[in-house]
């Protein structure tokens, strides 16, 4: 972030009770279903929202050898064309047809195709929510949910969902997309008691879509983490950020550096727990250390570290970074901590350098712009310190093959050294001193994530005139193209901005609990959600909106 300051989930509850409340006319679209929800040929934006957690993972089952019949599944004239299903966030292709749909009944299971094995744990999950049996890789019959992988050509995360012959097939290119379906699968039943005959076709409108929090500033539990990661699942984001170390605290354990680690923390254990359901649910979690500012928690163990003004002031969180052991503590935990986080991005922070938000920064800070001459040149300033500190630990975690990000704030112009270009820009505020529009990282090439202020960050107590975002000037007002404030930039630059992410700021950490944090971010999140999906003007009103995210959850 950010400035010098800088419910409980419910059970996954079998669907039976829905199932049985729902008329076929329901699941064929004999009931609305809902304003702009995407009908023949035609994409729509119609959405909702929904945490909910999961039931416990069913094993293979024999289907049953005596059944009951189900209804006819032969497209007939005396169904109405159905509708689109109604989901969060909304489909954006559905093509009708006539017919019952799809209930979760007797003797309907869950099975995965031949050479899709690799989609048990999907298969597992979902008929565990449904409170279907798994059977396993058997062909599908009557009734059945069937997973595969498969198919060419189509777009990462993408999925098609087909409702026909009392059966469910979903397929993609890859797991991500077939889970994506079966959130799909879920939310209708729980919207509607069952699924529309016809087909859907889907997939995101941006690859980067998630949540950060800020966990350094205020200890949050492994239990709250894992519940965001259920709720993020269904709603098709794919992104978790950890801001673990800030001035305030360290948050997970160290085994490099012990000494820097608050009283209250993860464990590793807690860690890998956290990252084992992330994946489940294909969530990458992208983890941060600050530097060179926002490094309190580590100054207090190596007060050695801290950085000086020509006048002896000491601020807040800023180490020495003309001093060679600085980046040494610093390189140590990026070395542990790559090892323990998998997946495929490093966040190096780089915001708010105070040394670099004095309005002289060669005057009041005359060691390191002693120590940029002598490393880079007579005609290099602190900036050129700074952003060879920042390439300098992107050089440490590039070898582990992750890509790289750092705040907006934190690349410079008009120096003798510039920040690599293959870090990823989070841009989240043009007010800093040095932060540009965003158009200027845009035409130099830069690929970017949207974490803009105005929008997406939720700052605990409200300092420095923020306000809790809404969920419904998000679904109205903002898109990925928004980045600073209320503009959108030019729409050429659609294809760098790679996604966005929603933020939870804990400058003022007692503010809320927990629990009111996880109740004041359900619905931003859900709209972000909406809007990264498809990024197009949702039809549907927020009215409608909130209603549907409130079924669906």
């Amino acid at each position: 972030m950010r400035y010098s300051i800088r419910g409980p989930r419910r059970g996954p509850a079998l669907l039976a009770t829905t199932v049985a409340l729902a008329t076929v006319a329901a699941c064929s679209g004999g009931s609305p279903s809902g304003a702009g929800a995407p009908t023949s040929g035609t994409s729509g934006t119609a959405a909702g929202t929904a945490p909910t957690g999961t039931s416990p993972a069913a094993p293979p089952s024999p289907r049953p050898t005596t059944t009951t019949p189900g209804p006819t599944p032969t497209p007939s004239r005396t169904y109405p064309l159905s509708s689109a299903p109604r989901t969060v966030p909304a489909v954006r292709d559905h093509t009708p047809a006539r017919g019952p749909g799809w209930k979760p009944a007797a003797p309907a299971g869950v099975v995965v195709a031949a050479n899709s094995a690799g989609l048990a744990d999907e298969g597992r999950l979902l008929a565990g929510e449904l409170g279907l049996p798994y059977r396993g890789a058997v062909a599908a019959g009557p009734g059945d949910v069937e997973l595969a992988l498969g198919g060419t050509g189509g777009a990462a995360e993408s999925y098609t969902l087909v409702v026909r012959d009392n059966r469910v097939r979903i397929s993609g290119p890859d797991e991500a997309g077939v889970f994506y379906g079966t959130r799909t699968l879920k939310q209708s039943v729980k919207a509607t008691g069952g699924m529309p005959e016809g087909t859907v076709t889907d997939r995101p409108a941006k690859p980067q879509r998630g949540l950060m929090v800020d966990i350094a500033r205020k200890h949050f539990t492994a239990a709250w983490l894992e519940d965001r990661i259920r709720e993020m699942g269904d709603l098709k984001l794919n992104q978790l950020g950890l801001h673990f170390s800030d001035d305030q605290g360290f948050r997970i354990q160290s085994d490099s550096h012990p000494e820097v680690v608050s009283a209250q923390h993860l464990t590793k254990a807690e860690i890998r727990r956290i990252l084992a359901l992330a994946a489940s649910r294909h969530i990458t979690v992208i983890p941060e250390i600050d530097s060179p500012g926002h490094l309190g928690a580590v100054i207090a163990a190596h007060p050695d570290l801290q950085l000086r003004s020509a006048t002896g002031r000491a601020p807040r969180g800023a180490v020495d970074i003309a001093n060679p052991r600085a980046a040494r503590i610093v390189d140590d935990l990026l070395r542990e901590y790559t090892a323990l986080f998998p997946g495929r991005y490093w966040h190096l922070g780089a915001d708010e350098y105070v040394a670099l938000m004095a309005r002289d920064p060669e005057a009041t800070y005359p060691k390191l712009a002693q120590a940029a001459r002598a490393k880079y040149g007579p005609s290099a300033r602190v900036q050129d310190l700074a952003t060879g500190w920042l390439n300098d630990r992107a050089a440490v975690v590039r070898p582990t093959g992750k890509t790289l990000k750092a705040w907006n704030d934190g690349f410079f112009t008009g120096g003798v050294v510039n920040a690599a270009q293959d870090i990823e820009v989070e841009y989240w505020t043009g007010k800093e001193i040095g932060a540009r529009p965003p158009v200027p990282y845009l035409s130099a090439g830069r690929k970017l994530v949207n974490l803009n202020d105005e929008y997406l960050y939720y700052v605990l107590g409200e300092p420095n005139d923020f306000a809790y975002p809404t969920g419904r000037r998000i679904y109205e007002q903002w898109t990925p193209l928004v980045v600073r404030g209320t503009t959108p930039v030019p729409s050429r630059y659609d294809s760098q901005i790679l996604g966005a992410r929603f933020a939870v700021w804990c400058d003022l950490s007692r503010a809320q609990t927990q629990a009111q944090v996880a109740e004041g971010i359900r619905m931003p999140l859900t709209a972000l959600a909406q809007k990264v999906w498809d990024a197009r003007k949702p039809a549907m009103s927020w009215a409608d909106f909130r209603t549907l995210a409130n079924r669906v959850r």
